[in-house]
């Protein structure tokens, strides 16, 4: 039970004792709360960023780049990399935006409107990031089927043995289980850390409609 409920709870149970708590005051403890969370979904895109481009830059040596050459995608992956970035750093800036927007709020309808702003960004956001997961593994994986020299090696032993069907059908699905499973984790990832943001953010936005009607 947060800081609000117990109140609230207080105050019906004391209600004959102490005077009626207003709406303005339950306003301003629902902004404050706000103001947090959206303070720390940014915080914590900032946070990404930073572990991501420290991981990506401990991960890029050497065989890293001579094997994007050999799968001919050194190119295209630079590109998604400066896109990403551009892309992420708009997010991070719009999550800043939107902290700012709530401190500014002097309204319920508007601290409303800011709240409904800030969870559809970060649905946004999480669903750009899952769907650049998925497409860079796509490219990588189609890469490596087509110029891994090892791959195509054991396609030609099993054509010549007559299973490369059965070599196919293992491969994919292999493929697909791990996908699943990459996918997975960072779905999780992005559901137990802003998912528990977004449902604090929505819980508010339910207590403001109360105070709004």
């Amino acid at each position: 039970m947060d800081e609000l409920d117990l109140l609230k709870k207080d105050w019906k149970k004391n209600e004959p004792q102490f005077p009626k708590i207003s709406e303005q005051d339950i306003y301003a403890m629902l902004h404050k709360k706000s103001s947090s969370i959206v303070k720390w979904i940014f915080i914590i895109s900032v946070l990404e960023i930073i572990l991501w481009s420290v991981i990506s830059f401990l991960t890029s040596d050497d065989t890293y780049f001579k094997t994007l050459e050999n799968y001919h995608i050194e190119t295209l992956m630079n590109v998604f990399t400066v896109v990403n970035y551009v892309v992420i750093a708009v997010f991070i800036y719009l999550f800043y935006k939107n902290f700012r927007s709530i401190n500014a709020n002097d309204s319920v309808k508007s601290l409303m409107n800011s709240i409904l702003k800030t969870r559809k960004t970060v649905q946004y956001y999480i669903w750009y990031n899952l769907g650049m997961i998925g497409l860079t593994f796509i490219i990588i994986m189609v890469a490596t089927f087509k110029y891994d020299a090892r791959i195509n090696e054991l396609v030609n032993k099993a054509a010549e043995s007559g299973g490369d069907n059965l070599f196919w059908i293992v491969i994919v699905g292999f493929t697909f289980i791990f996908f699943v499973v990459i996918f997975g984790l960072f779905w999780l990832f992005y559901r137990l850390i802003y998912g528990y943001l977004l449902r604090r953010l929505h819980q508010n936005f339910e207590e403001l409609k109360k105070i709004d009607l």
